[in-house]
Parts: structure tokens; C-alpha cells; sequence
């Protein structure tokens, strides 16, 4: 009989689609994660912090270019365009659909909770919503959608959307990949044989705002 192998603690893992999907999954998650309202679920942050460490084999999937930092450009590129991509597919529907988003009810992939904090977000900061929601989950996955609902000027949306999406993946990819090259040459500690508990950290500082904001609307 076959038996899933796949355990939810997978599912969380950044790692895990690095290593068993590769680049191309990786780019579809990116994708999701940034645009669908079912991906708000999935990592960010971390998966983008993690392929920093692996940006030489995920590079060779596509091409080799034999060098390091442009082995990482061109990783770095792709993961903008998908997160570029993400984001215009979730304007588009939130500009489709955004009367029926609000008046639906709850499901598995979908929390209006979650809808209400990205528009709160969205009136606070305006457009620059578009590029600080792309450093916090959950609010990254439905501020494009709002966007959209609110009849966001779309070449001003077009302008944010790629800044936004440039600075979160440079950000978190460099860090990554420079991070793990500074403690492996300086102090011969491999991130990779810890990455759990650094991905954890990463996903408590960036998750932690939303939590608490969350939180505090309930009282």
C-alpha cells in the first residue's frame, strides 16, 4: 500500500521544497504565496532566506554561470519576477472579486480575519502597503488582493509592486547567502546543520507583528 510520506512539519519547512522540488517549485511558492489567498499559509521569509543558502544549486537546475554572485543574480531574478507575478494575479482578483471576498464565509484556505488586517494595513500605509507588506506573512499575501478591491491606480500599483518585490528578495536572499558564506569561512559553522532553529527565528520575528495586531483587535 502506498503511504504519503509527506507530514505537515514538511509542509512548514522551507527546506524540504528546496530540496524536493527544486527551483521550479520553489518559483511556483513564491508565486502563490505573494498573489493566492490559499498560499498565505505557506513560507516566505524563510523559504527566500533558505534558497539564498542553496542559490548555486538552485541556479545550476536553470544554468550554471560558474560564479557565485551571479549564480545568485539570476535565482534573485526569477524569485522577482514570480513575486512580481504573484502579486498582479492577486490585484486582478481582489479587483474581480472583492465585493463577494468580504461577504464569504470562512474556510480552510480562507480567513476573512485575514482580508480585514490587510485593508486596516492598506488605509494605515497607503501604497508603500504594497512594499512593507511584503516583509510580513499572511498581510503579503492579501494586501495585492486589497489592492485591488480598492480600485488601486494600477501603474501606481505596477511601481510598488516591483520595488516591493526587489527589496524583499534581495533582503532576505542576500542575507541568506552571504550570512551562511560569513559564519562558514570565519567560524566553520555550517547554517545548514541548524537551519531549524534559524528558520524558526525567522518566522517568529516577521510573524510576530501580525500576531500581536491580531491579538489586540480581539479585546
Amino acid at each position: 500500500m502506498f503511504e504519503l510520506a509527506i507530514q505537515l512539519k514538511d509542509l512548514l519547512n522551507p527546506e524540504f521544497y528546496i530540496q524536493h522540488g527544486g527551483l521550479w517549485l520553489f518559483l511556483f511558492i513564491v508565486f502563490a504565496e505573494t498573489g493566492l489567498f490559499a498560499g498565505f499559509f505557506l513560507p516566505g521569509d524563510s523559504l527566500l532566506f533558505v534558497a539564498g543558502i542553496y542559490s548555486n544549486e538552485l541556479a545550476s537546475e536553470l544554468y550554471n554561470l560558474n560564479n557565485d554572485f551571479l549564480n545568485m543574480m539570476l535565482v534573485c531574478v526569477l524569485v522577482i519576477f514570480s513575486g512580481i507575478l504573484g502579486n498582479l494575479v492577486g490585484y486582478w482578483f481582489g479587483a474581480a472579486s472583492g465585493p463577494f471576498l468580504f461577504s464569504r464565509k470562512d474556510t480552510f484556505f480562507f480567513k476573512k480575519k485575514h482580508l480585514f488586517a490587510a485593508k486596516e494595513f492598506y488605509e494605515k500605509h497607503g501604497g508603500g502597503a504594497i512594499v512593507f507588506a511584503r516583509f510580513l506573512p499572511i498581510i503579503r499575501t492579501f494586501a495585492p488582493i486589497v489592492a485591488g478591491v480598492v480600485r488601486m491606480e494600477k501603474h501606481r500599483f505596477a511601481l510598488y509592486n516591483i520595488i516591493g518585490s526587489i527589496a524583499w528578495v534581495l533582503t532576505m536572499m542576500f542575507a541568506g547567502h552571504y550570512l551562511y558564506k560569513f559564519f562558514l569561512n570565519q567560524y566553520g559553522f555550517d547554517l545548514k546543520s541548524r537551519l531549524e532553529f534559524i528558520v524558526l527565528g525567522i518566522i517568529l520575528i516577521t510573524t510576530a507583528p501580525v500576531i500581536f495586531k491580531l491579538v489586540s483587535k480581539k479585546k
